[in-house]
């Protein structure tokens, strides 16, 4: 786990907050955090805890109230909108419970949409890594509507890796499957970070996939409220339970 140079991703001080006056919700509350390239991190709390919002500010989809969002050495709040725009679909990749794939779209072209969307052709030898790694290599003609949920989020891996990302986010990325398609989805997650370079951040509320990273952060309240290197399950939970998860 390379955990040199510039993170991968940036927090600084990020607070966000919510509507104004007597209804202000504060999301985050001085957020600071470094992302560390090549590391897989999950992200955990208490409902309300600012779990979305931590990844919303991180992907430039919020921007921070104050405090800063950095992506390598690029500063997202000095962004227009259409370089943010540009930065997202390049610079991170996203896996989101849903899938969000395409349906009139078959595999390949699901997995190749962000190339084209970015005027760009994808790179035929990584295109071959990335489909082989995923383990979709004979499923590229296919709908989604063929392809098993398990096998859907296969595919989603793909598309977010295909640009070569610096950062990976992932949304809760197993909800939606069962344990066991869950656990290999977990593995493929954490054989990108440490067979391919990759740096995913995942946020979850399930102890089990938090125990495929190499480190939990736990958020409560909206802010930071500890970190765990190495977890296992019971310890996840066990830390959980303080922060009033359960």
């Amino acid at each position: 786990m390379n955990t040199g140079g510039t993170p991968a991703l940036r927090l600084e001080a990020v607070r966000k907050i919510y509507g104004s006056g007597d209804g202000a919700v504060t999301a985050l509350d001085g957020v600071s955090v470094g992302i560390q390239r090549g590391s897989f991190t999950a992200v955990m709390g208490p409902s309300g805890s600012g779990k979305s919002t931590f990844l919303h500010c991180a992907a430039g989809l919020d921007r921070p109230s104050s405090g800063k969002v950095l992506l390598g050495e690029t500063e997202l709040g000095g962004l227009r909108e259409r370089a943010l725009t540009e930065l997202r679909r390049t610079r991170i990749g996203f896996v989101f419970q849903a899938y969000n794939l395409l349906p009139s779209l078959n595999v390949l072209q699901n997995i190749t949409l962000p190339m084209r969307l970015a005027g760009k052709k994808p790179d035929a030898r990584w295109l071959r890594e990335i489909v082989d790694g995923v383990g979709i290599a004979k499923r590229l003609e296919h709908r989604p509507a063929e392809l098993s949920g398990g096998q859907q989020q296969r595919v989603a891996i793909a598309r977010a890796l295909i640009t070569r990302p610096e950062v990976v986010l992932a949304d809760e990325p197993t909800g939606a499957l069962d344990t066991r398609t869950a656990r290999q989805v977990l593995d493929l997650l954490r054989t990108v970070v440490d067979q391919m370079g990759q740096t995913v951040l995942m946020v979850t509320h399930d102890p089990v996939a938090a125990s495929a990273a190499h480190g939990v952060l736990f958020l409560a309240d909206g802010k930071l409220a500890g970190h765990l290197p190495q977890p296992t399950p019971e310890r996840v939970a066990q830390r959980l339970t303080h922060l009033g998860e359960w």
